[in-house]
């Protein structure tokens, strides 16, 4: 996947945007080469002197996970989709931006193809007059957020006329909360649920009271949290929020997933989570990716085929997972009121 352009645009746009993205390997020969990318990553292996260690360390790494990880994409047809779906909701956010402005969006993933410095080439080759940074992460963590904007600082050379306007974070922004209630609400819906207007003309839906709601994020290092970063607090936000909008009756819970190496880690893990409550008797689960914003291996793997199988073995009967806002008309307008709330006064 190369990154989004308009085309046959011979100057730059009145207003750049960048969609930062984790990325994802494009082909089971490129799995390796990804995970050697991640594990070079200094936001994710940092100790003293691994700068020194660390490609070392990453080569080593890659080279034991990589047969493992291999048979996880080999198991959602061979590569990663997110490249697919970041393309599309940059071409979704772009055509939405260019019904108030002059605007191109651009994707730069942080392990794989477009990688951050083929995008600062070709900003550097067209520049915007306005350039805004938009990580696709929710909930900010320097694992991630920080992680991208760590290498895009490394990457650009920012002049007066295209200092980027960053946003950070967007967990409680209204139309996101929207957007992923919209979502819960369809995978409610495989369960049979009705619905009914409440008092404000939407769709209020009423599940079974024991479809038990899995909030499912992408769990990070437990001394990442102890070193003040606010990931865990707004993932919670943000579930907190959206059982607000949603005002379901149903029994809730927060776990972490993707654990990778030794230490601590945010918890309960979502295989625990799955057998505390299968221990408990429940037989309905849905599991919502509360953190991720497109489908990917997590999901699609992990959670949809992994998870799954370990809730039938356990007695859980019915087992479904939310759909990945992706494209979603609701987030695409959430993203461009994040940019364009971030050019006022300067358009």
């Amino acid at each position: 996947m190369r990154s989004v352009r308009l085309a046959g645009r011979s100057d730059g746009a009145a207003v750049g945007v960048v969609l930062f993205q984790l990325g994802g390997p494009d082909s089971l020969d490129a799995v390796e080469p990804f995970l050697y990318n991640l594990f070079s990553d200094p936001d994710i292996i940092d100790f003293p002197f691994a700068r020194l260690a660390r490609p070392v360390l990453a080569r080593l790494i890659a080279s034991r996970r990589a047969q493992k990880v291999r048979t996880h994409y080999a198991s959602i047809g061979g590569k990663s989709p997110i490249g697919e779906l970041t393309r599309r909701q940059a071409e979704a956010l772009e055509k939405e931006l260019n019904k108030t402005l002059d605007a191109q969006v651009l994707v730069a993933m942080r392990y794989w193809h477009p990688l951050t410095d083929e995008v600062v080439r070709e900003i550097g080759s067209q520049p915007p007059r306005h350039l805004v940074l938009l990580p696709l992460y929710p909930q900010y963590s320097k694992t991630t957020t920080g992680s991208s904007l760590n290498e895009w600082r490394r990457r650009y050379h920012a002049d007066s006329r295209t200092a980027p306007r960053v946003i950070t974070e967007f967990y409680s922004h209204p139309l996101y909360i929207e957007a992923v209630v919209e979502r819960i609400n369809q995978g409610l819906s495989r369960f049979g649920v009705l619905d009914s207007p409440d008092y404000a003309g939407d769709q209020r839906f009423h599940p079974s009271p024991d479809v038990h709601l899995v909030f499912s994020a992408h769990g990070v290092p437990q001394n990442v949290i102890e070193g003040g970063d606010p990931y865990q607090q707004q993932v919670e936000a943000t579930v907190e929020l959206a059982l607000r909008r949603g005002r379901w009756a149903n029994p809730h819970r927060i776990c972490y997933q993707s654990r990778v190496g030794p230490g601590r880690w945010l918890e309960p893990s979502l295989q625990a989570t799955i057998e505390k409550l299968a221990a408990q008797g429940a037989e309905k689960v849905l599991v919502i990716p509360i953190a991720f914003v497109t489908d990917h291996v997590e999901t699609l793997s992990e959670i949809d085929i992994e998870a799954r199988e370990l809730a039938g073995q356990l007695g859980i009967r019915r087992f479904e997972v939310m759909p990945a806002l992706n494209d979603s008309p609701t987030f695409i307008r959430a993203l461009a009121d994040l940019v364009l709330k971030s050019l006022d006064g300067h358009r």
